[in-house]
């Protein structure tokens, strides 16, 4: 729990920072230089601090992220010693992976098996061209193989994360829904916020959420779902159809609607950092803590307390506002 009465069900767990495509809005074409793999966490070390985290702190929901989490040679034992986990109910906890879908089409079955929940795929383009613009790597059609896999292998719904930039891909969004619908897949877009590694982030050329409904109201009709169930969710939804199939689109507008009334997120690096917010400014180490013999529930206390000092929102509009000093990458989404 936080000052503002908030509490923290659901943990975002990094696994790597590194990542096998180059998208622009998170890092430089030549990549960036990576975490030593004796600063990463082992596949036990996460494992304990997931378990710490369902079995004292009342998390229910674990969303694995990277990086690209797929580069994990241990994510299916990861999963699976996730879901043998029970929540205060009684219940395995939710489990989600949210990957750029290169490798998934091999991986569907086996992360299904262990026991993973659903899937999110991140996709900019259905265009071969800009794929490659975008991504640095001409890797379209394993991305789409990879989320029909995906669906194939029942970690459904799947939702296709989708961020618009403007003169790359921001006339998409009609054919992107389009597309998804005809998938029984649910797309997410995504406002482009302040977390590249470039620092090049420029908020007056962002395609905000209200562009994005003006686009997608210019061909489909579009009504307000469950407005009043959202709760912590960071997408806005609305109900569309486009005659032959219907399905449901989100927004998450992280920098013009924020949500962090609601957040109840907590973040896990690769590294074993606490972070708060995906803005924070400051973490807790707990990977120290831990190589030095520190028993669960001195782990829980001090996660405890990184989390008692969350502050109320990001501050992205706020005069003095700070832009992370770790990239998207590094973090974990």
């Amino acid at each position: 729990m936080d000052r503002f009465g908030r509490v923290a069900t659901d943990l975002r767990v990094s696994l790597t920072d590194r990542c096998n495509l180059r998208c622009t809005y998170c890092m430089p074409a030549e990549g960036l230089d990576w975490l030593r793999d004796d600063r990463v966490l082992t596949d036990a070390e996460i494992v304990r601090l997931i378990a710490i985290a369902v079995d004292l702190l009342g998390v229910d929901e674990i969303r694995f992220t990277g990086g690209e989490p797929l580069l994990r040679k241990g994510l299916e034992g990861i999963v699976a010693a996730t879901t043998a986990l029970r929540t205060a109910d009684g219940r395995s906890p939710q489990t989600a992976l949210t990957t750029n879908g290169l490798g998934l089409a091999r991986r569907s079955a086996g992360l299904a098996a262990a026991g993973l929940g659903r899937v999110n795929v991140s996709l900019d383009t259905l265009r071969r061209d800009r794929f490659l613009t975008i991504t640095h790597r001409d890797r379209l059609e394993d991305v789409l193989a990879g989320a029909s896999a995906a669906s194939a292998a029942g970690l459904g719904p799947i939702k296709i994360n989708a961020v618009l930039l403007r003169g790359i891909n921001d006339d998409e969004a009609p054919d992107l829904l389009r597309w998804a619908l005809g998938a029984g897949y649910q797309l997410r877009f995504i406002e482009q916020m302040p977390l590249d590694a470039q620092g090049a982030w420029d908020r007056s050329v962002m395609i905000t959420a209200e562009e994005i409904l003006d686009k997608l109201g210019r061909e489909f009709e579009l009504r307000p779902h469950d407005t009043d169930a959202r709760g912590a969710a960071p997408a806005e939804t609305w109900r569309v159809t486009d005659g032959e199939h219907s399905g449901v689109v989100g927004i998450i507008a992280s920098v013009t609607r924020p949500f962090c009334g609601t957040c109840d997120r907590a973040r896990l690096t690769a590294d074993g950092q606490i972070r708060d917010c995906l803005f924070a400014t400051a973490e807790t180490d707990l990977r120290q803590m831990l190589r030095d013999g520190a028993t669960d529930e001195q782990l829980a206390d001090v996660w405890r307390a990184a989390m008692w000092g969350k502050r109320a929102g990001h501050g992205m509009d706020d005069p003095g506002f700070l832009r992370p000093s770790r990239p998207m990458s590094a973090i974990g989404g």
